[in-house]
């Protein structure tokens, strides 16, 4: 029901009185401005020093009004995504009557992060945002998002009902992001081309050693030396720099950064090898190329790959653009007895935009609040395939058993979620470092060693402020 607030007490002498009391809902909080929330936002998303400093205030209660509140939530274009935030708005107008959603879902991935640091600091644009969790340092140092209220998210209940790596979202101690679905990485495999290659489509790679073996010999390549068919297709602007880090660096007896998060620590012995087995599948047993088919994903999913690391959400995407691919999901592998996987999640915040006005606030707390509450988690992995945020939808038995999902559900329980000081520069650092050993033929010690050096020199900049 539409909250109201009166400024004057109608009239005693008037001959019907409506008294109308309503619950003022909690004041916008401004954003925080602690030194170790601060993060060097990308020159595409950092807003001017006097934005980032500014503190928000929301405007006064609003009079008496029948008018209905209208939000905008922006979340850039995933077919997936977008079918399933449209069926939860759809629910949530229904439930909420007096609050409209405008959905923009039509901005590239490539441009989202560009058109938020347009909007969020003119005024205009999104009140409920998604953006990756890596984001979201840059986002609260360039003043995009303000703190979740407690009252509507309490910490307490974040801990107990939510996966472990929504901790993520919490800087010093303040809550800024919730997300509904989080995801970790799984090995995909094509069992046609398996079947094709003389391998058994149920029996995918359960090791490295496996993969590298199994990638061999689904390759089929022409006579020219095009390839038809690619075993596997190293490509670290897709998941490989996530699965290099936490998950090749620990099965070759490393960690990729120290506990406190402040230290590179992948340009070790362990890292190295790690790095040179990610490599070998270009330059050494020549499995595949990232440049053809624009990407590996979209090589995958045309049906040219035979293995393939990706995340939950890739389901969706195979579910509408490649429904009748025979595929199956398997755990990544194993190396040394070491299981490992990513875990990451898309976030939803609350900008400064909708701090500045009570009733714009008030909606986007409600609206947040119910696209991440356990029925839309369970929404969500239906459309999407990622796995709900909320423990009580992701604990369904039938997830962990159901023959795509369950192996990305049964990775929680051992997956590792990076901080990021800056995602998008810290990913580059690795495919800049790979293009070095691939293109100019740098020997991958030291390509590794720059890769470090960047990603150090990121880190640094952060935990200085």
């Amino acid at each position: 029901m539409q909250h109201r607030r009166f400024l004057a007490l109608f009239s005693l002498l008037m001959v019907m009185a409506l008294l109308l009391a309503a619950c003022p809902a909690p004041a916008a909080p401004a954003p925080a401005t602690s030194s170790e929330a601060a993060a060097p936002a990308a020159e595409a998303t950092k807003a001017p020093e006097s934005e980032a400093a500014a503190p928000v205030a929301p405007v006064a209660p609003a009079a008496v009004s029948d008018e209905v509140v209208t939000i905008e939530y922006w979340q850039y274009n995933f077919e997936a995504r977008v079918t399933a935030m449209n069926q939860l708005i759809e629910m949530f107008e229904a439930e909420n009557p007096n609050i409209k959603v405008v959905h923009n879902s039509d901005i590239p991935y490539a441009e989202f992060r560009d058109k938020i640091a347009a909007s969020v600091p003119a005024g205009v644009g999104p009140d409920v945002a998604s953006l990756f969790y890596g984001w979201q340092s840059a986002w609260i140092d360039a003043g995009y998002l303000v703190p979740l209220p407690e009252d509507a998210f309490p910490p307490a209940m974040v801990a107990s009902d939510f996966s472990p790596m929504v901790q993520a979202s919490f800087v010093d101690g303040t809550l800024y992001t919730l997300p509904t679905a989080v995801r970790t990485l799984a090995l995909f495999y094509n069992k046609d081309l398996m079947t094709a290659a003389g391998l058994d489509p149920e029996k995918p790679p359960t090791t490295l050693d496996e993969l590298a073996e199994q990638a061999v010999a689904c390759t089929v390549r022409a006579a020219n030396g095009d390839y038809e068919v690619e075993g596997f297709v190293t490509d670290l602007g897709a998941q490989d720099h996530h699965w290099f880090r936490e998950v090749l660096v620990r099965q070759f007896g490393g960690v990729p950064y120290s506990d406190d998060g402040r230290t590179v620590m992948y340009n070790d012995d362990a890292g190295l090898q790690a790095w040179n087995y990610l490599l070998a599948f270009k330059t050494e047993l020549e499995t595949g190329d990232n440049t053809l088919f624009t990407d590996s994903t979209n090589a995958f999913v045309s049906g040219k790959v035979c293995f393939h690391v990706d995340g939950s959400f890739r389901l969706g995407t195979l579910a509408s653009s490649a429904p009748d691919m025979n595929f199956g999901v398997a755990e990544l592998p194993t190396h040394n007895g070491i299981q490992s996987t990513f875990g990451s999640y898309w976030t939803h915040g609350i900008t400064k935009k909708a701090a500045a006005d009570q009733a714009r606030f008030d909606a986007s707390v409600k609206f947040l609040q119910f696209i991440t509450s356990a029925q839309a988690g369970s929404i969500w992995v239906d459309i999407v395939g990622e796995l709900p945020a909320q423990l009580e939808a992701g604990s369904d038995p039938e997830l962990a058993a159901d023959p795509k999902l369950g192996a990305f559900a049964r990775g929680l329980a051992y997956a590792h979620a990076t901080f990021f000081a800056d995602e998008s520069a810290q990913r580059q650092a690795m495919i800049d470092a790979y293009d070095m050993v691939v293109l100019a033929d740098e020997d991958p010690a030291v390509a590794l060693e720059i890769a470090a050096e960047t990603d150090q020199e990121i880190l640094d900049g952060f935990f200085s402020k």
